[in-house]
């Protein structure tokens, strides 16, 4: 049996679904619903998501509706009957008349093991957290956010080596083999779906910009795991204040040590690393930047930036 299927997504985690979905011959995608291009860059220029140009690439109509919950986008996608909507990292709560509107409903590839991290940013949080684990999940969406029911998970470790990066290639893939794995024993009425249990429910919230600013009073290995979160965006970043001018030293690759100090203040400072007292323990900074600098090892950058213990990051 042939399905007709809309997806939608809109970060560039959900590209790997699409692909998957374009190359399975069990399946006829028959349009992409995306968020709408948005302004980019220094020139501000408004670029389309990664996953409009994979759509118009296979020659797909695209939708770019500013609100899913306009009854003109539910006019718009009702000509397609579709049989089945896979939605991967869109970035809209979808209304009820738009779930109800393919018989097999909506499926969800969500990358974190439901409950735990409901919400837009599994992934960072799940290493911010110091978890050893996490996986994707495929669920078939109800009006909650991230609340529906269970049809299939499957798990994968989070190494020491792991960032935000690594991490979020790796899920998507496995998200969309999982998916594939998971339709034709959906449709069949072989996969049955199954509430989510009621303990365990954490929320991932969207990563702010702020949220990379380094709170030196916590443990030196919260710190350490928040950095490898939020890589590549927005990274570890502290204050250094210069006389009456501040820095913004952006922090490029981290070591934990147990020397312990006050928390901020710069404590053994070569070419080997600035080391900087935490909450508990330390972190010994190997690679950082100045705003508007170049990345630089601690030995090039002390070279022309003396970093002196004592000396307090914010």
């Amino acid at each position: 049996m042939m399905l007709n299927v809309i997806f939608m997504g809109t970060a560039d985690l959900s590209c790997a679904t699409l692909a998957a979905l374009l190359a399975d011959s069990r399946v006829r995608v028959v349009a992409v619903v995306t968020q709408p291009d948005k302004p980019q860059g220094r020139n501000l220029l408004a670029q389309p998501p990664a996953v409009k140009v994979m759509a118009l690439h296979a020659g797909l109509p695209v939708l770019q509706p500013a609100r899913a919950r306009d009854p003109q986008f539910l006019a718009d996608l009702t000509p397609f009957q579709p049989d089945l909507i896979v939605v991967a990292a869109f970035g809209q709560i979808l209304p009820a008349s738009v779930l109800e509107l393919p018989w097999l409903g909506c499926l969800n590839v969500h990358t974190s093991l439901l409950p735990q991290y409901r919400g837009a940013a599994p992934i960072q949080w799940s290493i911010a957290h110091g978890d050893s684990e996490t996986g994707v999940t495929i669920m078939k969406m109800d009006a909650g956010m991230d609340t529906g029911a269970i049809l299939t998970q499957r798990r994968t470790p989070i190494t020491p080596e792991d960032n935000g990066a690594t991490l979020h290639d790796r899920l998507a893939l496995l998200g969309a083999e999982l998916l594939l794995a998971t339709i034709p024993g959906y449709v069949a009425g072989e996969i049955v779906p199954r509430p989510q249990p009621a303990e365990g429910v954490t929320y991932a919230p969207k990563i702010k910009k702020t949220d990379g600013h380094i709170d030196w009073t916590l443990p030196a290995r919260t710190i350490f795991n928040r950095w490898r979160a939020f890589t590549p965006w927005p990274g570890a970043y502290a204050s250094w204040t210069t006389g009456a001018k501040a820095h913004t030293l952006k922090i490029w690759a981290a070591q934990v040590m147990e020397q312990s100090g006050p928390a901020g203040e710069v404590l053994p400072s070569t070419k080997d690393g600035v080391v900087v007292g935490c909450g508990e323990g330390s972190l010994r900074i190997t690679e950082l930047q100045r705003e508007g600098g170049r990345r630089m090892t601690a030995g090039e950058f002390l070279a022309g930036h003396p970093l002196r213990p004592g000396e307090r990051l914010g």
